[in-house]
């Protein structure tokens, strides 16, 4: 073996070594003064519309979760009929019991109820003042169309109900409404409310509107319960 150091040993034949330069190796075709390479990706048309589809599909979840929690809150829903009631007393005679009995038949005879029930309370101060207040317990839907409905088969018992418009239905929720019908003591207010779990309705002859509507609020807060 020769004692020659490695450095003085000739190469032998072959391809022609690379020789390296300062100049970067280029591994691309692209040129370096364009700027960096664009990557493929949404345009800003497409990520808005995935935006608005986002925002419209979290909207309808939650508008879906707000409805579920209403419903379970309202669906277990019970009417009674107390003796005294704002103000007013519960009239036992048999004249008012038929009249109850009449409108409560009536009423579930247009919408399908669980439990109905029609009571008429007495108003001490004026005989002609009395208040019929008739309905049931079920579950419903869409409660504002259900009573916007009862409001229209009205008018086969009294008249068309007219001037109806939607008043503050309290610390219960749902929706109430009252109108104008007329009678054959002359015209007198109507009013309903109507939730998840119930759907009653009122008379309330020598009241105005405005009147029957409060007077509605106070005897629903004293009759509705829940849970």
């Amino acid at each position: 073996m020769s004692d020659a150091h490695l450095t003085d040993r000739q190469l032998s034949d072959g391809p022609e070594p690379v020789e390296l330069t300062e100049e970067p190796i280029q591994l691309s075709n692209r040129d370096p003064a364009s700027g960096p390479e664009r990557r493929a990706g949404w345009s800003r048309r497409q990520r808005i519309a995935w935006s608005a589809a986002l925002a419209v599909g979290l909207a309808g979840a939650g508008a879906l979760g707000v409805m579920g929690w209403r419903i379970a809150q309202e669906k277990d829903t019970r009417i009674s009929s107390p003796e005294q009631v704002a103000g007013l007393t519960r009239d036992d005679s048999d004249r008012a019991r038929s009249t109850a009995d009449y409108l409560r038949s009536g009423f579930a005879a247009d919408i399908e109820l669980d439990r109905s029930f029609g009571t008429v309370y007495r108003d001490p101060a004026d005989e002609k003042r009395s208040v019929l207040i008739f309905g049931g317990t079920t579950l419903l839907w869409q409660p504002e169309r259900d009573l916007d409905s009862l409001f229209g088969l009205m008018a086969d018992e009294t008249g068309k109900v007219t001037r109806l418009r939607e008043v503050p239905a309290g610390d219960l929720g749902g929706v109430m409404k009252c109108g104008t019908t007329s009678g054959e003591g002359g015209d007198f207010a109507v009013c309903g409310w109507a939730d998840h779990g119930s759907v009653v309705l009122g008379m309330f002859p020598g009241r105005t509107v405005d009147d029957a509507g409060k007077l509605f609020r106070d005897i629903r807060a004293a009759i509705q319960s829940r849970g």
